[in-house]
């Protein structure tokens, strides 16, 4: 298992930061290898993001030094969602058959946790996140048809997209973490503008459904003092609690996005006016 680990950085800071900074700082550039599990620690809100990819072999994920318990969900939660071919993820001995855009909510406090592909020519690519968390909740199965479905956007203002809220107090109890994937429709490229921050919670996006050549432009910064890095299939950002969060495709895409922090209120938002972005 792979383990990255980030620090976070003020805001003021990060004014300063080059390109390549920018992208070593809140880029996860590598989200899956082949029989591995890569997981990036960002020390804002203690978010764990990665994915796991078994092909010949079952994974299992394991605790490591950086964060000093016995197993891995001792005192977290963690939601997964599938997005390549049909896998299993056992807990405690218990198999859980994911689909693609089939999500799992498991609790605090289930010991072992392992991961396999059901055709290794089709493997499964598990994108997970996990959180600290309190109290154990009962682990749920979220097919794409049981999340919460939103749509939101206008076509002459290219967002037309669906939110499907997996980890989501609509669809089943957890601690903190709140889960959920994005689907723009065909010609859009827009999603979450205008833009808005949340300084009650963190926010991690994994953007895929992207072809070789499609690029992401995201925005991120201080409302007044924005950057962006250019995004392409199956990587991350990692958007702290002062940063905007949107971006804009060369195509539609797909991401998913997980928050962690001070409450559950998907709708708790500070939006930011056109005008005042710069």
């Amino acid at each position: 298992m792979k383990f990255d680990v980030r620090y976070p950085n003020h805001p003021e800071d990060s004014k300063q930061y080059t390109t390549d900074k920018l992208r070593k700082n809140y880029l996860i550039e590598k989200i899956f290898n082949d029989d591995s599990i890569d997981l990036t620690y960002s020390h804002v809100d203690r978010i764990i993001a990665g994915g796991v990819k078994p092909v010949k072999n079952t994974l299992s994920l394991t605790a490591g030094k950086e964060m000093g318990v016995s197993y891995f969900l001792e005192r977290r939660e963690m939601g997964i969602i599938n997005i390549g071919g049909k896998g299993i993820v056992t807990l405690d001995g218990n198999d859980y058959e994911l689909n693609y855009r089939d999500g799992l909510y498991i609790g605090m406090g289930v010991k072992d946790v392992s991961f396999k592909s059901i055709d290794e020519n089709k493997p499964a690519k598990f994108y997970i996140n996990s959180v600290p968390a309190h109290q154990s909740y009962k682990t749920v199965k979220i097919e794409i048809g049981k999340a919460n479905p939103v749509k939101l956007g206008e076509q002459e203002n290219l967002n037309r997209r669906t939110i499907y809220q997996y980890v989501h107090p609509n669809v089943c109890e957890s601690c903190q973490l709140l889960m959920g994937m994005t689907l723009l429709e065909p010609n859009n490229a827009w999603n979450t503008m205008p833009c808005h921050t949340h300084e009650r919670r963190m926010e991690v996006y994994f953007y895929f459904d992207m072809e070789e050549d499609t690029r992401v432009f995201h925005f991120m910064g201080e409302p007044n003092e924005t950057r962006h890095l250019v995004i392409k299939n199956e990587q991350a950002v990692i958007s702290p609690s002062w940063s905007i969060h949107s971006g804009v495709g060369t195509s539609n895409y797909t991401f998913i996005w997980g928050m962690c922090g001070e409450n559950q209120t998907f709708t708790d938002m500070d939006h930011i006016s056109m005008q005042d972005l710069k």
